[in-house]
């Protein structure tokens, strides 16, 4: 095991940190973990939001026809420029609300089309200690690997 020297008790003692050994076997020293990346299983949820939110859109399309409907012949019966101009940006509302159903669509196509080839498993390894115990390891391990 690892002690630390009386300059860093010292520093510990000040700051009431209780110290910790570290081990610098490999057993000990490097601790392996597993990270197991899974395919998310949204398929269904993006589906249902897609689905969802192209309702809304038609919904809010259909709604923002009819009142446009109802501004343009109040524009017309009053004749008045504000009307006119609230109409223009129904207008242009409307325009972009259908805009907005395009881009989904054409998103939920690139998402249909993107490859999910990506890496299933990643393994990593976590070493716990200075570079100059890596160090020694890592000569450790070579000598071994000579013989």
């Amino acid at each position: 095991m690892y002690s630390m020297s009386k300059e860093y008790k010292s520093i510990n003692k000040a700051l009431d940190i209780t110290e910790v050994e570290v081990s610098t076997t490999p057993e000990g020293g490097c601790i392996p973990r597993k990270n197991t990346l899974t395919k998310v299983e949204d398929d269904k949820d993006s589906t249902k939001d897609y689905e969802y939110t192209r309702g809304n859109l038609y919904s809010l399309i259909e709604k923002g026809q009819e009142a446009l409907n109802g501004v343009l012949e109040l524009a017309q019966e009053s004749d008045s420029a504000r009307a006119y101009e609230v109409a223009g940006q129904m207008i242009k509302s409307v325009g972009d609300t259908t805009d907005k159903l395009i881009d989904l669509q054409q998103k939920m196509k690139e998402l249909d089309e993107v490859p999910n080839n990506g890496p299933t498993n990643v393994t990593n390894a976590l070493f716990v200690g200075s570079t100059a115990e890596l160090s020694k390891l890592i000569k450790a391990q070579k000598k071994q690997d000579d013989k």
